[in-house]
């Protein structure tokens, strides 16, 4: 008998799976910014910025709550075995994508100068409203494709198989990148043209990635449709189209809000930080670099830490659905909570270490900036609270408590929105950088959206936390070394901030010993083994060690 390509995945493999295809996809999408970065300058940058917080907006209203509802409607009819209702969903949440996509399509390449004015407000001396326009509608094209990807990816998802979407994910960025880079290069370097053209060939690139990503896809669908249940049709369910309509949107919509609002906080930090900072009396090119930094340039370092919970939430979803669909409460305040220590486990560490290096990381992806290392050593902090947000957000709408999901981040995005200029303006009063009075209202503002959501959590599905905090509590220990032996290492390994290879050797050299020092104390302790389980922990070392 033939062996079927797809395979399900397990909560923690189809975790790891994700996760590591993930930080993969995110390394790579850290390094490029280091060439790129060189090839288009400043002013290219912050256009590319600019492009990039409009694009994720307008992709999140079109894609970023389908994929994951078509995700658990799928899980869902799959566990109580109602195959009709689970095929149709599917191709009305591709019908549905196809109308939303083109209309934004549509509304991006027609009131594209509406939003750069909006953008931009009276900047000027860097990029203009045209050059502006222009990027946006260039990267507009991928709305074409990229949604189609991820209702594709969204169906295989609901059947837990994680690996042909985790490597859909590595082909889209590979792709991606190569346009950027080998476009961009082109346009300046060898055909003289200029920085607005290059940025408008480099977003391209989503398109281009989209449509290899897609292809892929679907060929693997189509060469396994009797493992995904498309070979036949079913007798028909009782569930109607109407209600299953009904039901991919009451899922979809808290998802869009949650993504919405996570891209709105860039853009409202965006566009509050050029008015503000150029009130302070700022120059036109370091209004720029520092609103592309807080809104792009430092993320981008920082989607390393903040790709652990899109690659967790991946094998997280299905999972929680399937045990509030069997009612097994148990397992669900287990799964939430093994969740939530696998990302402290991980992303705390990366967190501070980034944080602590923060001078040497921000020289070696771009240029020495004093500016630039400020934003990225508390933007970093701002990626663990997103971390912690997404898993928890997750959970809500794996059970259905959708009204807590807006309240929550509604909440915490007002909170943003209003202490935003206050902390600027306090920040330059006692002489902090102004510009990380945005940083620290977008901490803020996740912060209480997490309180929120933990409170409701535990007062209506009554989940427990005490077992988390011990894991939190007991890793104090192995960071406070880390912390000590970075430091330690950051004061006798030599670095020139000048020289780009001189600070990879350092960042390189001083994450060694703290990775390594973290390793083995969390080791020492059991706390990987409580964590992820004896099982689990012995398989991994039998695959490490074997002869």
């Amino acid at each position: 008998m033939k062996k079927n390509a797809l395979k399900k995945s397990s909560f923690v493999e189809g975790t790891l799976i994700a996760t590591l295809a993930i930080v993969f996809t995110k390394i790579l999408g850290m390094v490029y910014v280091i060439p790129f970065y060189a090839i288009v300058g400043v002013q290219g940058s912050a256009l590319y910025s600019y492009a990039y917080i409009i694009y994720n907006i307008f992709l999140d209203i079109s894609s970023a709550g389908l994929p994951i509802a078509i995700s658990k409607i799928i899980n869902e009819y799959n566990t109580l075995n109602m195959m009709d209702a689970k095929l149709r969903a599917y191709r009305i949440g591709k019908r549905i994508m196809l109308y939303i996509a083109v209309s934004i399509f549509i509304i991006l390449m027609v009131f594209a100068p509406q939003i750069a004015r909006a953008l931009l407000g009276d900047l000027k001396g860097g990029n203009t409203v045209s050059d502006v326009s222009f990027a946006i509608r260039c990267v507009s094209f991928a709305i074409l494709v990229v949604p189609f990807l991820s209702v594709e990816k969204g169906y295989l998802q609901g059947h837990k198989i994680i690996k042909v979407s985790s490597i859909s994910q590595i082909l889209e960025q590979v792709i991606r990148i190569a346009i950027i880079l080998g476009g961009s290069y082109l346009v300046i370097k060898v055909f003289n043209k200029s920085v607005t053209l290059a940025v408008g060939v480099a977003v391209l690139g989503a398109f281009f990635g989209g449509i290899v990503a897609y292809l892929y896809v679907r060929h693997s669908v189509n060469k396994n449709k009797g493992v995904l249940g498309l070979d036949k049709e079913y007798k028909k369910d009782e569930v109607t189209n109407k209600a299953i309509l009904k039901k991919i949107f009451s899922y979809a919509i808290p998802f869009i809000i949650i993504n919405i609002v996570s891209s709105l906080y860039n853009f409202i930090d965006m566009t509050l930080l050029l008015r503000t900072i150029k009130y302070l009396k700022f120059s036109t090119q370091d209004v720029e670099f520092i609103t592309s930094a807080v809104a792009t340039w430092a993320p981008k370092i920082n989607m390393i830490v903040t790709s652990i919970a899109m690659g967790m939430s991946t094998s997280f979803i299905p999972t929680m659905v399937s045990a509030y669909t069997m009612k097994k409460w148990d397992e669900v305040n287990n799964k939430f909570n093994q969740a939530i220590q696998i990302l402290l486990l991980v992303s705390i560490p990366m967190t501070i270490g980034l944080s602590l290096l923060s001078s040497e990381v921000w020289a070696m992806f771009y240029e020495p900036s004093i500016n630039g290392s400020y934003i990225l050593a508390l933007n970093v902090f701002t990626g663990l609270a997103i971390n912690i947000y997404m898993i928890s957000s997750s959970a809500l709408q794996g059970l259905n408590k959708f009204k807590i999901v807006y309240l929550s981040t509604i909440t915490g995005f007002v909170t943003n929105a209003i202490l935003d200029v206050p902390l600027m303006l306090l920040y330059s009063k006692i002489g902090i950088p102004p510009f990380l009075g945005a940083v620290t209202s977008s901490i803020i503002g996740y912060t209480l959206s997490i309180i929120i959501i933990f409170i409701a959590l535990h007062k209506e599905c009554n989940l427990r936390y005490k077992n988390t905090f011990k894991v939190l509590l007991k890793l104090i220990v192995p960071i406070t070394f880390m912390i000590l032996f970075v430091l330690i290492g950051m004061h006798f390994i030599p670095v020139n901030l000048n020289s780009k290879l001189s600070c990879v050797i350092y960042v390189c050299l001083n994450a060694i010993i703290g990775g390594t020092v973290y390793l083995v104390i969390t080791y020492k302790m059991g706390i990987f083994n409580y964590v992820l389980g004896d099982s689990y922990v012995n398989k991994f070392k039998k695959k490490i060690f074997r002869r």
